[in-house]
């Protein structure tokens, strides 16, 4: 697969570390100091980027739309108290350059793509977008990477966005398996669909995760995620839609270890026998062939003179039909291992 270059030093593909987004959304508030903390926590838990929502409700939802049984407000409402302010992107793009971690948003109209991409050096559309080709479009032309998420998609809608990127001259695209339900329950997870599009589409897959804790992100690391985004929050108590399902600072911390030790553990597949660590181990607990009994020098060896016992500083059990029949070259104590000088 193509890798993506983010900046100079960041690249999602194959060889490169996983790449762990800490998607604050709209869990700020619309506190800029919220804002701040949310990306202090992400930096001191070694996330690689920060992301952030810009929307407005006029341009995302009709005030006709009927009630969400998951909400007690009426969509419209509820997406206007949660905004990101546009005003916040020059603030927060230098904050999150003062601390060393990528800052970049999903865009959820044309305008907001315009204003993120002075600040933004890759966008993200959300699973609901992926639909408005024309966004679509207009977010791929700016010539930066795509990180798609692709909850509710069949493979056409999937393949419809992927062309229309292609038809903007951009191949630098990330699918990423979601689930569009707050939180996701594990079973609608699907973990399987990295690689379904992967092979389909010839790109980097990842995974977007709504479900609760941690577990299905190490999985979907486990198995090839090159990217992971999950959504974090100061604390799931807090007033909002997205802090119920999203996960605190330590958790964060927590994935984000739990991930890199799930990529040193994963190897390079080739079996080589014990690791540099491991000999001590493999010389003192392995078996090997001893006496089970006194054997005396110029004895014939007969098999119920031998035992296989640890450590395994003599000869290996599998050889123990050439040592039954020679003769003991010296004395051999009962417990003693028998190495190939002994016999």
């Amino acid at each position: 697969m193509k890798d993506i270059k983010i900046n100079d030093n960041v690249t999602i593909g194959d060889k490169s570390p996983c790449f762990i987004i800490s998607e604050i959304g709209a869990n700020h508030n619309r506190s800029l100091s919220m804002a701040k903390e949310l990306i202090d926590a992400s930096v001191e838990a070694k996330a690689d980027a920060v992301k952030f929502q810009i929307y407005s409700a006029e341009n995302l939802y009709s005030r006709k739309t009927p009630l969400h049984s998951g909400y007690k407000k009426d969509l419209f409402s509820l997406i206007k108290e949660i905004e990101t302010p546009r005003d916040w992107l020059p603030e927060l793009a230098d904050y999150c350059k003062s601390k060393d971690v990528i800052f970049f948003a999903t865009p959820f109209d044309k305008e907001a793509a315009d204003e993120l991409d002075k600040f933004s050096c890759m966008f993200k559309i959300a699973s609901f977008e992926i639909v408005d080709l024309q966004l679509v479009k207009h977010v791929a032309s700016k010539n930066k990477p795509v990180i798609i998420s692709t909850g509710l998609c069949n493979m056409e809608e999937i393949e419809d966005a992927v062309l229309t990127c292609g038809e903007a001259g951009n191949d630098d695209i990330v699918l990423l398996q979601c689930a569009s339900m707050y939180p996701s329950t594990p079973d609608i997870m699907n973990l399987r669909a990295m690689e379904t599009m992967r092979r389909a589409f010839g790109v980097q897959t990842g995974l977007s995760d709504h479900t609760q804790g941690i577990s299905i992100s190490l999985a979907a690391a486990a198995i090839g995620a090159r990217v992971i985004e999950k959504h974090v929050t100061l604390n799931r108590n807090l007033e909002g839609p997205d802090h119920p399902f999203a996960i605190e600072p330590d958790e964060l911390a927590e994935l984000v270890k739990n991930i890199r030790d799930v990529e040193s553990a994963m190897g390079d597949g080739i079996k080589r026998g014990p690791n540099k660590k491991e000999l001590e181990f493999y010389a003192k607990a392995r078996r090997s062939l001893h006496a089970a009994m006194d054997i005396s020098e110029g004895e014939i060896i007969t098999e119920h003179m031998l035992c296989s016992k640890r450590p395994g500083y003599g000869i290996k059990p599998k050889f123990i039909d050439l040592v039954i029949g020679r003769k003991a070259k010296r004395r051999i104590e009962a417990e003693e291992w028998i190495t190939w000088e002994m016999v």
